[in-house]
């Protein structure tokens, strides 16, 4: 799966219409963002994958609720460290392809986890999901913030909240309904495992083979002047990779002076606390039915 750079010269700029960029719709809805919100359906179900099945993943491994807590712990790590590498992918190369490559990511580390046959297998495992996800999430969130107008962006990203918690919530249920039974002579924790990982993994090739980024689609489509200005401007020379991460890190580190911004990542960091706690509900419900 090649990455396709995205063109930063004037004459192939993306943004130049042509008849190959134009939007694929099914009954009036538009593919990629279609597919979008498809691979954040199965983003959200693979994060809540593994919590609500602790219980049984402690059983299998002999693994307490401390080594559970790493666990996530090393999913969570890796996805911190990598998302703003992630994003710099997302900003200089196209999106769709960023997003297949960590869902593969993603897909392949979740089938794996589900046919791991020890702790430590399931750890290295989860390292890699979290690297997957840390590529995803940016560039699932630039891409939604491309395809709407300033006036409709907060709807557009209202839509992809939904569509996720479905996902999450979706993952939780399926999980939980399967992990205490088996199918085919396997548990249905892994079988679990392994659905979610084939889904996501046919998701993540539709995305790269019929997904458009908004920055190919002609600008008259879905960008207004101002966004047009905006994109025009960011593309206009061909920059060797030294300079792109140059680039990238002056633009983060001006970004990371806003007063606003830092405000935002410490009401995130707060905010996060109580859902890192959260996972370990359902093991802990099934825990108090099996006391009484």
């Amino acid at each position: 799966m090649a990455m396709r750079h995205r063109a930063r010269s004037s004459p192939t700029s993306p943004l130049t219409p042509s008849s190959s960029t134009r939007t694929k719709k099914i009954l009036g809805f538009s593919v990629s963002l279609i597919l979008i919100n498809l691979a954040s359906i199965m983003e959200r179900a693979d994060e809540n994958l593994l919590p609500a099945v602790y219980k049984e993943v402690s059983a299998a491994f002999n693994a307490g609720p401390t080594d559970l807590g790493y666990l996530t712990f090393l999913m969570n790590f890796l996805k911190s460290i990598a998302s703003p590498l992630a994003g710099i992918l997302a900003l200089h190369y196209d999106r769709p392809t960023v997003l297949a490559i960590g869902t593969v990511f993603w897909a392949l580390s979740t089938g794996a986890v589900g046919v791991s046959q020890h702790f430590g297998q399931v750890a290295f495992w989860r390292a890699v999901n979290g690297l997957g996800l840390a590529i995803v999430i940016p560039a699932l969130q630039s891409f939604i913030a491309d395809s709407y107008k300033d006036g409709t962006r907060g709807a557009g990203f209202g839509l992809l909240s939904l569509i996720g918690a479905v996902g999450g919530i979706g993952g939780s249920i399926l999980a939980t309904i399967m992990a205490g039974k088996d199918f085919w002579g396997f548990p249905g924790w892994r079988v679990a495992f392994m659905m979610v990982a084939l889904v996501s993994l046919i998701i993540g090739i539709l995305v790269y083979l019929y997904a458009t980024d908004p920055r190919r689609i002609p600008s008259n489509h879905l960008l207004d002047e101002d966004d047009y200005e905006r994109f025009h401007l960011s593309s206009k020379d061909v920059l060797p990779p030294p300079s792109i991460w140059r680039e990238s890190w002056v633009a983060t580190t001006s970004v990371m002076k806003v007063k606003t911004f830092q405000i935002i990542v410490l009401q995130g960091i707060i905010g996060s606390l109580p859902w890192t706690a959260i996972v370990f509900f359902t093991m802990w419900f099934e825990l108090i039915v099996q006391l009484h």
